[in-house]
C-alpha cells in the first residue's frame, strides 16, 4: 500500500476450468481443483512489490517472512486497521538513509545493495513504471543493478496479478507443487522445472492459472499450519 492510497485493491479471479489437463500432471490438477475459484487481492503498491521480492528472493520462505516483518516494523509507517496495526513498506527515501547496521539489525544485510539500488531507481522511474505492460515492467525492473530477472518477475506478477510472467522455476513454486502432488517426480532445478511447467501449460492463460493456483494452494497450507 502506498502512503495516502485509500482505494480498495482490485480482485483478480481465476477459475479451475482454466487449469491445464494432462495425464502426467493429473494428481496436481486434482488437488488444485479443490480450491474452487481463486480470488487474489492485487498489490496496489509497486514499491511494496519490489521490496517484498528483493527480501524473499533466494531466501527460505520462513526466514524471508521474518525479515520482511522486522524490516517493515522497524522502518515503515504504521497504520491502524480493523485487523490491528499494519506496518507499511519503508519509503525509498527511508531506505536510502539506512546505515549498514540498520539493515543488519533486521536481518536484511544480504538485500541492502539491491534495496538501495531499487530505491534510487524507483524515485526516478516509479511513476512511469506503474503504467507499463507486465512484460515491459519486468524488463525495466530487471535492468536495475541488483534487482535481476527473477526478482523483477516476482515483483511484476505481484503488482499486476499476471502470473504468466512469474519466474516459473522459483523455489517457492517448486516447493508447493511438490507438496500438493507428492506422487509426481518433479525436477529439482530451476531450469528443468520451468521447462516442464511450460510444457504442461503451453499458453498464457493456462500458465497464469496453473501458477496462481499452485501458489494459492501453498498460501492455504501456511494459513492452516
Amino acid at each position: 500500500m502506498e502512503p495516502g492510497h485509500t482505494d480498495p485493491p482490485p480482485v483478480a479471479y481465476a477459475s479451475p476450468i482454466r487449469l491445464p489437463y494432462d495425464d502426467a500432471m493429473q494428481p496436481l490438477v486434482d488437488e488444485l481443483c479443490r480450491l474452487g475459484t481463486v480470488q487474489r487481492l492485487t498489490n496496489t503498491s509497486l514499491w511494496d512489490a519490489i521490496t517484498t521480492a528483493l527480501l524473499r528472493h533466494g531466501v527460505p520462505l520462513d526466514r524471508a517472512r521474518r525479515t520482511h516483518r522486522a524490516y517493515y516494523t522497524a522502518y515503515g509507517r504504521t497504520v491502524d486497521t480493523p485487523a490491528g496495526s499494519l506496518a507499511l513498506v519503508p519509503s525509498p527515501d527511508r531506505v536510502l538513509g539506512l546505515s549498514e547496521d540498520g539493515f543488519a539489525a533486521v536481518g536484511a544485510s544480504t538485500a541492502r545493495t539491491a534495496l538501495r539500488a531499487a530505491a534510487a531507481a524507483y524515485r526516478v522511474n516509479g511513476a512511469r513504471w506503474q503504467h507499463l505492460a507486465p512484460e515491459s515492467l519486468v524488463r525495466h525492473l530487471a535492468a536495475v543493478d541488483g534487482i535481476g530477472a527473477t526478482a523483477a518477475a516476482l515483483a511484476a506478477a505481484d503488482f499486476t496479478s499476471d502470473y504468466a510472467i512469474y519466474p516459473h522455476g522459483d523455489l517457492t513454486l517448486r516447493t508447493w507443487a511438490s507438496r500438493a502432488a507428492p506422487s509426481l517426480k518433479l525436477p529439482s532445478t530451476d531450469h528443468e522445472f520451468e521447462a516442464l511447467w511450460r510444457r504442461w501449460a503451453p499458453d498464457r492463460l493456462t500458465l497464469h492459472t496453473l501458477t496462481l493456483f499452485t501458489l494459492t494452494w501453498g498460501a492455504h497450507v501456511r494459513a492452516h499450519a
